[in-house]
């Protein structure tokens, strides 16, 4: 089975996406995922192939008619609630997905 590619992204994607990277990871952790978490730019996310997307209100305007995968708002980067009830039904969906591949 394929493990989900799960793509941090921020502006330069070395900072806050980095910190978000962390915090997807724990979340990850916690519920038993299979998957790959990386960082990235927003300029090298749209070309870059992966299952779901986690960045700021700001980028996901820009990547969303760019993209053709879910796209996770989140406003507080360090936030692990935030992002767990953000983003852990997406990784459920994407999780049975691959089940079913």
């Amino acid at each position: 089975m394929r493990k989900i590619e799960v793509m941090a992204v921020c502006g330069f994607g070395v900072g806050s996406s980095m910190i978000l990277k962390m915090k997807i990871d724990e979340l990850i952790k916690a519920n038993g995922f299979q998957a790959n978490v990386f960082t990235a730019d927003v300029g090298t996310a749209a070309a870059t192939p992966c299952d779901v997307i986690f960045t700021s209100n700001e980028l996901a305007d820009s990547l969303k008619n760019k993209v053709k995968v879910p796209v996770v708002v989140i406003k507080n980067f360090i936030n692990k609630k935030e992002i767990e009830e953000k983003g852990l039904s997406v990784l459920k969906d994407m999780q049975q997905i691959e089940y079913k591949k």
